[in-house]
């Protein structure tokens, strides 16, 4: 029986670039990690050590920054397709590339009512993604967001669910519902004003999280993924990932002090994982 190499790939992990534009007094600035991976012919490199068609990852490394600065950096969407054009079609042993990129916001500080022009603040911790897959023939963008802190403290109910032997867990109609999104939808077209479109995107996933009585995660997750769809046609499918950040009554009693859904324990783990694809009915 032969022993044969099976797919592999290379690549650049979370280079850290910052690209600041000074072309006024007002600057703006572009704040992402990105992780590049290359596919092509390289089983040379991993059969012999032949590194001859292995463009080396510091390479990678650096043709971010340089794209940075000579392509620069809009949207994310934009300068992935860049880099992984680059790659596909000017470096000979390379037939795809797979870029991600997120993106850290920050906001303007504010000074006596006003914006100031070169001062920022991180803001939390949510983080804009995208993927993008550059190959011969094909594109695809992959966009999304994740850590998207979401809290509602009713409007979610749990109960009438499978129930054995080691069913602990009281049935609510009032519970605190909370999670840390992770939303990734991928899109039918690589031409598009992607700034617009993950705004949009952002306000529905949060409105519906607000809106929807939820008797289940899992049915906030559903009614989330369908309002996007039914929004953006140019978006084919959305797949959502959301840990139950589970808030627990505090028991007071001990104290003589009576708890009617006021004080909770915010519990980190173990923690429930709730995730699901919504697509269009012919999305390959």
């Amino acid at each position: 029986m032969a022993i044969v190499l099976g797919p592999n790939q290379y690549g650049k992990a979370e280079t850290r670039v910052v690209r600041i534009y000074r072309d006024g007094p007002r600057h703006e600035i572009h704040d992402v990690n990105v992780s590049t991976s290359l596919r092509g012919d390289f089983a040379e490199a991993h059969v012999t050590g032949d590194q001859a068609k292995v463009l080396p990852t510091d390479t990678q490394k650096n043709t971010c920054f340089a794209f940075a600065k000579q392509e620069g950096i809009g949207e994310i969407e934009d300068y992935a397709l860049d880099l992984g054009r680059h790659f596909v079609d000017d470096i000979d042993s390379v037939d795809g590339a797979r870029i991600q990129v997120d993106e850290y916001a920050w906001d303007r500080v504010v000074v006596g009512g006003q914006e100031h022009d070169h001062a920022w603040v991180r803001r939390g911790g949510e983080v804009r993604t995208t993927i993008v897959t550059v190959e011969v023939d094909s594109t695809s963008v992959v966009s999304g967001i994740r850590d998207l802190t979401l809290l509602k403290s009713t409007g979610s109910e749990f109960w009438g669910y499978l129930k054995d032997e080691y069913t602990t867990l009281t049935e609510t109609h009032d519970r605190v519902l909370a999670t840390s999104l992770t939303a990734r939808w991928r899109y039918a077209a690589i031409d598009l004003p992607w700034g617009r479109v993950y705004e949009d995107v952002r306000r529905i996933l949060v409105e519906r999280f607000a809106q929807v009585h939820s008797l289940a995660l899992q049915q906030t997750l559903w009614e989330m993924g369908k309002g996007v769809l039914e929004a953006h046609q140019e978006i084919v499918e959305i797949k959502l990932s959301a840990p139950n950040k589970h808030h627990i009554l505090v028991d007071l009693s001990p104290f003589g002090i009576e708890n009617s859904g006021e004080v909770f324990h915010a519990a980190d783990r173990p923690y429930g994982l709730i995730e699901c694809t919504v697509a269009h009915d012919e999305t390959p």
